[in-house]
């Protein structure tokens, strides 16, 4: 179940050498980004070149003219006006602001050679303004500054970031879950119209885009896959071919960056293994383990749909799906190959319906469109005991849907929803099991990006029983409400928690001691050990004797006030030692001199 963790490794692709090529290579594509952005720059502006010589001229031949036009003095002596005079006087009878005939009034010649000058002016401005205004208008123009503007951007950025290639709706969907975490990401798509859309959508912080083709390498190194503060890349556009070349890109340039790719084919998912180890969410194949997890623990993927929302996430029903019988697979594409496959697996009965079987699909096939009168009647519909509706089309799912529920009201019924704007429809139709690959990716890379623990978790979750997801459901319940609180990770080193390294080596380190109210220690903390991971060995949901040990990572969740309490208990000595022992002790260094002395005076 489920996709290899994406830590950060180095690829199978050569040691230490290939990682200098390689980050060299990734410097010389944003380097050749930027060098295209400004000989785009300079090729608009050669563009430019004759408007600019007319205006230079038309400046210059004006100019000249009235130094040669003689004229007269206050005194009515001949008067030859210098350069300068004659470049000052054009230059704001030019530009229309007009500050009179200076330093002597003209003469009738210089007046009329000045008159003449206006018009020549007036269409020199007309002809270069209105060539300029269609250079602006020009898309290579246009995409040179954005792609300026967009890599100086990133080039400033001073905290981690993740790279998004492909801002559809699970980009869109794992951006919010992703900035309401409080980290920076950077867009790219190849849809102008998405990346406009980023200045509309209500982000804590600016999030940088380029609308640009993600299979250019260039165009990933300005985006910052050479940047030293990118962790992550994430490839989510609708096309595999495009996620293959991004894969292929972060592996090469950068093999010490983790990577998650979307892909909708098993075939596709071997060929992006082929580079390194990325992470790859097929939603498909994951719907399939989702069902199959449904089917044999349900409160497990009650908790698993849960925490993979994200905080503020409402709890969702817990289903109770059919454990044996008969399915009914209609839509044998992508997903109804998966599903069957599965389904199978779990030692399921499928009956497929397929406009156009093959010979490996022999067995337990009826041939035909299950929108056609009487195909779901051939396939025994009434003594099956799950359906699903699977097609590319949610006209076509959903009316499959409430033909199935006429014909067998007791069906279980799962679906698939590939458009957003069919949200609703899809609810009041009140689908047991919903398909929305979006989503799932969306939701999938979100669990392994918020913190490794999370999808440690996810992974090992099936394997620790439905009873004690149940468990772990009702407390989470009991403690956060309907609405999941905040998730977070603990480090027990040295540097994150201070003061508790004498109390884990003592083996006398229990959790219930440490998750105590710090300002009341008969309190317990308002929070929930999920994980606790010890090298590479996972405790699931430890109870409250269990002992911690130093380099032990711990996954909670909780009331955001109990993340902020467990972390002045870690760093705060006197705060550790009030919840473990419940003693008060100064926590300044000047009483805890002091103190000794005045017990002794105490007891004397």
């Amino acid at each position: 179940m489920g996709n290899p963790q994406p830590t950060v490794r180095r690829k199978r692709f050569g040691g230490e050498h290939h990682d200098r090529r390689a980050r060299g290579a990734s410097f010389r594509a944003a380097a050749t980004s930027a060098t295209q952005a400004s000989a785009t720059i300079f090729q608009i502006l050669r563009r430019m070149r004759a408007p600019l010589i007319v205006l230079i001229v038309i400046f210059a031949v004006s100019v000249l003219g009235l130094t040669l036009i003689p004229g007269q003095d206050a005194q009515g002596r001949p008067w030859r006006m210098g350069f300068f005079d004659a470049f000052y006087v054009m230059s704001y009878t030019a530009t229309t602001i007009g500050f009179g005939e200076l330093p002597y009034p003209f003469t009738y010649n210089q007046r009329m050679w000045v008159t003449i000058c206006i018009y020549l002016t007036v269409i020199g401005w007309a002809y270069a303004i209105g060539s300029l205004l269609a250079r602006l208008r020009d898309r290579a123009f246009r995409q040179a500054l954005s792609l300026q503007r967009f890599t100086r951007t990133v080039h400033r950025l001073a905290e981690p970031f993740v790279l998004v290639a492909g801002y559809g709706r699970a980009g869109e969907l794992l951006g919010h879950s992703m900035d309401a975490l409080g980290r920076r990401f950077v867009v790219l798509d190849v849809s102008a119209e998405r990346i406009e859309g980023l200045e509309l959508e209500s982000y804590h912080a600016d999030v940088p885009g380029l609308a640009a083709d993600v299979r250019d390498p260039g165009y990933l190194g300005a985006a910052g896959l050479d940047h030293p503060l990118c962790e992550a890349v994430v490839a989510l556009t609708d096309d595999d071919e495009a996620n293959l070349a991004v894969v292929m890109a972060a592996a090469l340039l950068r093999p010490d960056v983790p990577v998650i790719a979307r892909a909708t084919t098993r075939t596709m998912a071997e060929r992006m293994r082929e580079f390194g180890e990325p992470s790859v969410v097929n939603p498909f194949d994951r719907f399939g383990d989702h069902l199959r997890l449904a089917l044999r623990a349900p409160a497990a993927y009650q908790l698993l749909t849960w925490l993979e929302s994200g905080p503020g996430a409402p709890l969702p029903p817990r289903g109770s799906p059919p454990r044996s019988g008969r399915w009914v697979v209609c839509g044998y594409g992508r997903l109804g190959r998966e599903l069957t496959r599965d389904l199978r697996a779990e030692g399921l009965d499928v009956t497929v319906i397929d406009p156009h079987p093959t010979d490996a699909d022999a067995d337990d096939v009826v041939v035909g469109d299950g929108s056609e009168p009487g195909v779901l009647h051939r396939a025994d519909l009434g003594g099956a005991i799950g359906f699903v509706a699977g097609t590319d089309n949610d006209t076509t799912n959903l009316s499959l849907v409430a033909a199935a529920r006429r014909i067998n009201p007791s069906l279980f019924v799962a679906a698939r929803q590939n458009r957003p704007a069919g949200a609703p429809l899809f609810a009041a139709m009140e689908i047991d099991a919903l398909l929305v690959p979006t989503e799932v990716i969306a939701h999938e890379v979100y669990a392994q990006l918020s913190t490794p623990l999370l999808w440690r978790f996810v992974q090992e979750l099936p394997s620790g029983g439905d009873t004690l997801a149940a468990e772990l459901v009702d407390r989470l319940n009991a403690l956060c409400g309907e609405q999941l609180q905040a998730l977070w990770k603990v480090q027990l080193t040295p540097q994150e928690a201070p003061a508790a390294t004498e109390w884990l080596v003592s083996r006398a380190a229990r959790l219930g001691d440490l998750l105590r109210n710090p300002e009341d220690r008969d309190e317990p903390l308002h929070a929930v050990v999920l994980l606790v991971l010890r090298g590479n060995e996972a405790i699931l949901a430890p109870d409250d004797d269990f002992v911690l040990a130093q380099g032990d990572e711990l996954l909670l969740a909780g009331w955001p006030a109990a993340r902020r309490a467990l972390g002045i208990i870690l760093e705060v000595d006197a705060v550790l030692e009030y919840v473990v022992t419940g003693r008060r002790v100064p926590s300044s260094w000047i009483w805890r001199k002091l103190s000794p002395a005045v017990g002794s005076d105490a007891a004397s």
